[in-house]
């Protein structure tokens, strides 16, 4: 046996002559496997101390390789590094909050040493800390996608199972709550969020799509909108008429910035001051904005969103508001191919948002196929009267 270093590897190499033909391994011991080899009467390798299955390569002079050992931080890094340039900054962002859980678990563990119980434990922890099993679900994703850039998913994915989400598209609002929420927005010191809650329901845009929204997107003329970044391929650049109410807010919003460009966003950053008082005896205040850039889009609406529901008594998501333009639309009867264009939904969420949406349509598809009897029931009715007399007849 003979042992030497080589340039840049921490370990050493091992050279064994078990029998007439050498084997060189990784010298880093930690554990001892045997194994019956073609070429040698006994071979041994040596294996570090991550679980993962070494590759052996074969023959007079077989030399072991396997990837360095990394922590899961290092290499969750890595791989959210490469990510970047096909992700949205949104899905970054996600993909940055998943790892926020999953660090203080997995983060000084090897990527080679987590196994199926090991997760199986992350989730049942998540659940006892009221995070929902969706949640939960796209944090082992994201656990998924390191392990399988790493090349170890698939030695635990008979172990993992994900939990059961209920796939819920939310829920609908009241015209009786869509008047309260419009109210409590009209009192909001964000003097943005009532256009864009209007607008929402009035277009079933994304949150982002809203935010990210510019002036040369909008063609008042043709009374379109054309739709910028968007989550899906299908979403992206697709173009969605305006209604008299999208077109009315959006012209008194245009009015208030007077020098907009088509570059300029629709919903820029802004910083407020206190509000004033206008009338003592009424109480009317008004927003007193002091800055505004427009070459940068609003940060978010979440704190006067969060407000306003309070105020209003509502409970809903943002995404509620996308949900309800929907259902009424195809509570109106509208053919779904169309709702899903309005959408933005790809060809495999159109099929998924059948099913979830399938209740709804019920009253078109009565509506379908009553309207297959009316042009023929005068005939019916002759024919019934026919039957009748033919009867009378033979009966006589």
């Amino acid at each position: 046996m003979g042992c030497s270093g080589l340039p840049g590897d921490e370990g050493l190499m091992a050279s064994f002559n078990f029998a007439p033909n050498p084997l060189l391994c990784s010298a880093n011991p930690l554990a001892w496997v045997l194994s019956r080899d073609t070429n040698c009467s006994v071979t041994a390798r040596i294996r570090h101390k991550p679980r993962q299955a070494p590759s052996l390569q074969h023959g007079s002079h077989a030399r072991y390789s396997e990837r360095p050992a990394r922590l899961f931080s290092v290499a969750a890094e890595d791989w959210l590094a490469a990510k970047k340039a096909h992700l949205a900054p949104r899905s970054v962002a996600i993909e940055r909050a998943n790892l926020k859980h999953l660090n203080p678990v997995f983060g000084k563990m090897l990527v080679s040493d987590i196994r199926g119980e090991d997760v199986a434990q992350y989730q049942a922890a998540r659940l006892q800390e009221k995070a929902a099993p969706k949640t939960v679900n796209l944090e082992v994703g994201t656990l998924r996608a390191v392990l399988r850039k790493n090349r170890l998913w698939f030695a635990i994915q008979p172990d993992v199972r994900m939990l059961r989400a209920s796939d819920d598209a939310g829920r609908a609002i009241s015209r009786q709550e869509e008047s309260a929420l419009l109210t409590a927005c009209q009192s909001s010191r964000s003097r943005s969020l009532h256009t864009a809650v209007l607008l929402a329901l009035n277009t079933c845009m994304r949150y982002s799509e809203l935010r990210l929204l510019k002036w040369g997107q909008l063609n008042f003329v043709a009374r379109t909108l054309t739709v910028g970044a968007s989550k899906t391929e299908a979403g992206a650049g697709r173009i969605i008429p305006l209604n008299a109410r999208a077109v009315s807010i959006l012209s008194f919003w245009a009015g208030l910035f007077p020098n907009r460009e088509p570059n300029h966003y629709v919903f820029p950053a802004e910083k407020y001051g206190l509000a004033q008082r206008e009338d003592e005896r009424k109480g009317l205040t008004r927003t007193l904005v002091h800055h505004t850039d427009a070459t940068k889009p609003i940060g978010r609406w979440k704190e006067a969103w969060e407000a306003a529901k309070i105020r209003a008594g509502v409970k809903c998501r943002f995404h509620d508001l996308r949900h309800t333009g929907c259902t009424r639309m195809l509570e109106a009867g509208v053919p779904f191919s169309v709702v899903a264009t309005i959408m933005g939904w790809s060809a495999s969420t159109t099929v998924r948002m059948t099913k979830r949406y399938g209740h709804i349509g019920d009253r078109a598809q009565r509506l379908a196929v009553d309207t297959l009897c009316d042009s023929v029931t005068d005939g019916a009715q002759n024919e019934a009267q026919f039957q009748t007399v033919t009867a009378v007849a033979h009966a006589n």
